[in-house]
């Protein structure tokens, strides 16, 4: 019988479901007693001996909830009636959860309680099965006994990637089928119409809308341009397929598949028919087009900024509305936090000092291009509309969820004279997670960490033997927005003078209720208008003249370019050092921040392919579809052009210290999102780890526990609110009302300002009051300290290109709420140079006026005041009104992080943390 994790650890109270109240106890036992018999794998167990490690048991990991990410049929129903958990499929939930209150008292020894160690190998002690894959003799997957995780060892390069691939599928075939459908746009007739799936395939599909011929282009493309690592690639990704197809068969056969098969309609449990299409190799590419996608894709919103700069023109006249603009947009805020901050220059994207070739709207002109048409019930009724319309807002907007943080400390400043570092990526919470974990030892190959499930190939970001790596999203722009000019009719364009067709591609979708997903019968084509500029997002006049807007993205017909680079990753005999690392990571064409810690040095190289704009082009806004405003080499037919030399990007080898948290990469290194300023989630870091450098001796535990606290934080309550209470304070406070309010903020502030537990397990937040006040405040004072000054046009204009709050308890783009990742967005910066500005205080990059009280003191306080006053008389219900999780007015459970169901294995929820899904705490003590 799988155990059961036992209830103080997580929250099993109200736990949603993708499978609504189909399930009822008796029929749940009548099916388990049929269901327990199916094949299961089981292998003896044997010895793994670690090679090349040079980590000396100091490189640990972690990845909530669990390894195991498959389960059969009877598992679902248990998990689904009782609570019970398949094995490994969420032993690593709990130990990351309780970092929250157990960082405090961490020390090096204890790091492992809430982390796995990530030495190479498995002890002979600690084997749970060993088995040869499909019969094999060139490679053995070993799986230890508290995790479960693969580790795959090869005696030859296909049979090491077959192993790779089989083990993939072991943990995570439904998840890749599901999102492999994601990529091909195709998830609602595979898995059911539910909006969430509708919002996903859309949203998507939107960006990287291609036909199989498109990608089987990228794979020769890829291959083509890359010699013999483009050929190995090819090996290496069949073999892995091969792998993959070799346990559909299995688990086909033995009946020991995932059980969501049965529950999508694909499979019959009693009769096993029905079929798993195997994986074929334009699934990878339709795999990397959604990671790509969701992490790696910085830009657009360049329709947006346009809509917005011609409201700051109609209220304050061309030339100031234009400085009014440019001082909200901070490209190059002088107090932003730097990753890179030793006063190099990177210029990329700056403004132009006479721009060229915009093409902006006529006022009021801007519509989406429609992706649905021909919809029909539920894909056409009142949700669904609403559900097209937010994938569509998500999906052209440049505030990508950017997500994951770096720490890394040079040798100069730690306790061993080691660097070290805590770091990893923040892509959500999920069940099945989209990452996971496996070591891979082989020829050409030596690395453990974490992969995206169906690429796991070679290991993403993780370690090899004497060095480890990880990334943040950076966002610089690779994306811009062209306006084709319209000819003969709405889908021709000029191009090069020609009247031209625009390429219509269409996937057609139908789906109907499974006992999954109960959604009632529907159906619609999902169209793009595709021109050699990319694809059509929008329809406008400019000057009178009907243009499409279109968006071109530099990795657009290159999702597979990238593998090169982690292949070089996982290869030892190529990263020996920082330098060669940083040309590792140079072949990846996502824009990440990468960071590297070996024995002895430390380095940092921002990733992506920047296009050379040509002379006068403004990044920021649509310009026309003319040769003279094209990238610079512009070929059409393979989208390639030419890029900004490695030199050009930002990158460090041995800065005293690194800290990331998809904050501005350097100075005059302009990023596609907004909100680069003074204030920004990167200084929760910069602050903590500055502080540790300075005083020296720093250690893995002291380096962890700066990420932990940081990850508790609120932002505003750390940055703001300090001069929020000063303009509040400046005289005494009279109302009774006010004045409390003001106690119990300058109490929380008092006490470190974080949204944690008053003891593990309570659910109830220490200085819970203080914390409801904020969160009803920061919206109110907001508008009222912005709105009169900037006007409710150019106010709500703003907002669009930059919301003005992103507490735990917000949504949180394709993760929804309860994602954890927060104060990535907001209106911060704006409020903290407002503010210091009215007191008097030096700001540089201020705004062009003060806004709050129009600028005086007392003015200011009476806003303040008064909101503050209404914010405090609202009730926990009306701050957090609940959703299918959470009853209203539970205000832990709003903020709580919920493991998003792709399949049928539910968890709890657990406190909330700001911090990586995937994090690796290193520090090597040797090299090679």
């Amino acid at each position: 019988m799988p155990r059961r994790t036992p209830r103080f650890t997580l929250d099993r109270l109200r736990t949603p479901g993708r499978f609504p109240g189909f399930l009822k106890t008796a029929s749940v036992c009548a099916l388990i007693a049929g269901l327990l018999s199916p094949l299961s794998q089981v292998a003896a167990a044997a010895e793994v001996t670690a090679a090349n490690d040079h980590c000396g048991g100091q490189c640990s990991d972690i990845l909530p909830p669990g390894e195991n990410g498959n389960a059969t049929l009877a598992q679902i129903l248990l998990n689904q009636a009782f609570g019970t958990q398949p094995d490994h499929a969420e032993d690593q939930l709990g130990p990351y959860a309780n970092l929250a209150k157990g960082y405090p008292t961490l020390t090096n020894a204890t790091i492992n309680t809430f982390f796995n160690d990530a030495s190479f190998g498995v002890a002979s002690d600690q084997v749970a099965s060993t088995l040869s894959p499909a019969g094999r003799s060139d490679v053995t997957i070993v799986r230890d006994k508290k995790t479960g995780v693969p580790h795959i060892t090869g005696t030859t390069r296909y049979g090491t990637e077959f192993g790779a691939g089989y083990a993939a599928a072991q943990d995570r075939l439904w998840l890749m089928d599901v999102f492999r459908h994601v990529g091909r746009g195709q998830l609602t007739a595979f898995a059911g119409g539910d909006p969430s799936n509708q919002g996903l395939e859309q949203q998507f599909w939107r960006n990287a809308p291609y036909t199989e011929a498109d990608l089987q282009a990228q794979i020769d493309n890829a291959v083509a341009n890359n010699g013999t690592r483009g050929q190995q690639a090819l090996a290496d990704a069949n073999a892995y397929l091969a792998g993959v197809n070799a346990y559909i068969d299995a688990s086909d056969s033995g009946r020991y598949f995932p059980g969501e098969y049965v529950l999508t309609g694909h499979k019959d449990s009693i009769t096993n028919a029905g079929t798993i299409d195997h994986f074929k190799i334009t699934d990878l590419v339709a795999l990397a087009s959604v990671i790509g996608a969701l992490f790696g894709s910085g830009g657009g919103g360049e329709v947006n900024n346009a809509v917005s700069l011609l409201a700051a023109q109609e209220k304050y006249g061309v030339e100031q509305g234009t400085q009014v603009w440019e001082a909200f947009r901070e490209r190059n805020d002088p107090e932003a936090v730097l990753t890179v901050h030793n006063g190099q220059s990177f210029p990329y994207a700056t403004k132009p000092a006479s721009p060229q070739g915009a093409a902006l709207p006529d006022t009021g002109s801007v519509t989406s291009q429609p992706l649905i048409y021909d919809a029909t019930g539920t894909g056409g009724d009142a949700t669904a509309t609403a559900t097209a319309a937010t994938a569509t807002a998500t999906a052209l907007s440049s505030a990508r969820r950017g997500m994951s943080n770096a720490l890394v400390v040079s040798g100069q400043a730690t306790a061993s004279g080691h660097p070290i570092a805590v770091f990893g990526p923040q892509t959500g919470y999920f069940a099945p997670q989209l990452l996971m974990l496996q070591e891979i030892q082989g020829p050409g190959i030596s690395a453990r960490g974490a992969s995206f499930a169906g690429l796991s190939m070679y290991v993403e970001l993780g370690r090899g033997q004497d060095y480890a790596w990880s990334a943040t999203t950076s966002g610089q722009d690779i994306i811009d927005t062209y306006a084709v000019e319209l000819c003969q009719d709405d889908y021709h364009y000029l191009f090069h003078g020609t009247c031209t067709a625009m390429d219509v591609v269409e996937q057609k979708n139908a789906w109907k209720p499974t006992t999954a997903d109960g959604t009632a019968a529907g159906s619609y084509t999902m169209r793009v208008y595709r021109t050699k500029y990319g694809p059509v997002e929008y329809r406008a006049t400019v000057g009178g003249k009907k243009v499409a807007y279109t968006t071109l993205r530099s990795s657009f017909m290159h999702e597979a370019d990238s593998i090169i680079g982690f292949q070089m990753l996982n290869d030892p005999d190529y990263v020996k050092s920082p330098q060669t690392f940083q040309s590792a990571v140079q072949h990846i064409n996502y824009t990440f921040n990468w960071f590297y810690a070996d024995s002895t040095h430390t380095a940092y190289y921002n990733s992506g392919d920047n296009p050379v704009r040509a002379s006068g082009v403004d990044a920021e806004f649509p310009v026309w579809a003319q040769s003279a405003y094209e990238w610079r080499s512009w070929v059409p037919a393979t989208n390639t052009a030419e890029y900004t030399p490695a030199s050009a990007h930002p990158n460090s080898i041995d800065q005293d210290y690194y800290i990331s948290w998809n904050n501005k990469q350097a100075k005059d290194y302009s990023t596609a999102s907004w909100g680069d300023g003074s204030v920004h989630r990167g200084n929760l870091l910069e602050d903590r780890v500055k502080k540790l450098v300075a005083a020296g001796g720093v250690t893995r535990a002291s380096l962890t526990k700066a990420m932990a606290d940081a990850a508790l934080a609120d932002l505003r309550a750390e940055d703001v609110l300090p001069d929020l209470l000063k303009v509040i304070n400046s005289s005494t406070v009279t109302d009774s009302a006010a004045a409390a309010a003001v106690a119990k903020l300058q109490t929380w502030l008092t006490a470190g300002g974080r949204r944690t537990e008053t003891t593990a397990g309570s659910k109830t937040y220490a200085d819970a009051d203080a914390i409801r006040i904020l969160d009803a405040w920061w919206p109110l004072l907001v508008k009222a300290e912005f709105e009169p000054g900037l006007g409710t046009g150019l106010y709500t204009a703003f907002t669009a290109n930059l919301p003005i709050d992103e507490a735990p308890s917000a949504a949180h783009g394709p993760t929804g709420a309860h994602a954890g990742s927060s104060f990535q967005y907001g209106w911060w910066s704006y409020v903290d140079k407002d503010i210091r500005a009215v007191l008097g205080e030096s700001v540089q990059g201020a705004l062009p006026q003060k806004y709050c009280g129009t600028g005086t003191v007392s003015s200011c306080r009476d806003i303040l005041i008064s909101t503050l006053k209404t914010a405090a008389g609202k009730t926990a219900a009306q701050v957090y009104p609940g959703d299918t999780l959470c009853a209203a007015g539970n205000q832990w459970c709003a903020d709580s992080i919920v493991q998003r169901t792709l399949g049928g294995i539910k968890h709890g929820n657990i406190s909330w943390q700001n911090r990586p899904t995937f994090q690796q705490v290193v520090e090597f003590t040797s090299h090679r």
